[in-house]
């Protein structure tokens, strides 16, 4: 029997550098089997993944010997090397840091379709107002 048991759902989004609009069809969906199956390959699979032009979220169970630091190094350093060597011609790059907000049980459901939900939710809401939005509710200083 397991003697540790955790449920830490974590909900990422991170952007490209300069908030860049570059995911689109073909690319956005190279991205995303290519996080799916990094995920699982480290053994923190995404339970949502949603991926807009400029920006991703996610949705993990973070097991209690993963960071979120390592966890998020090697999805965006591997994703960036995939991008830079298969997919644009140009210098990729992800915009420095991201946002790791902890999901309580009882809200996995809202947070699950919320992330499913990005493209209807982005009608009406930037990234830009949705980040302020964010910040604020979290108590994060503006940066």
């Amino acid at each position: 029997m397991k003697h540790t048991h955790s449920r830490i759902w974590i909900h990422l989004i991170w952007t490209t550098k300069y908030r860049e609009r570059i995911f689109f069809k073909e690319t956005g969906k190279i991205l995303f089997d290519f996080l799916i199956k990094k995920a699982k390959e480290i053994n923190v699979p995404f339970k949502s993944l949603n991926i807009q032009p400029e920006h991703i979220h996610g949705l993990i169970d973070l097991p209690t010997d993963v960071t979120i630091a390592d966890f998020m190094k090697t999805i965006k350093g591997s994703s960036s090397h995939l991008l830079n060597n298969k997919v644009f011609k140009t210098k990729f790059s992800w915009q420095r840091g991201y946002g790791a907000y902890s999901v309580s049980a009882s809200q996995f459901d809202v947070v699950k379709n919320y992330i499913a939900n990005q493209s209807r939710h982005h009608k009406t809401s930037l990234f830009n107002e949705e980040y302020e939005k964010w910040k604020n509710e979290y108590g994060l200083f503006n940066d």
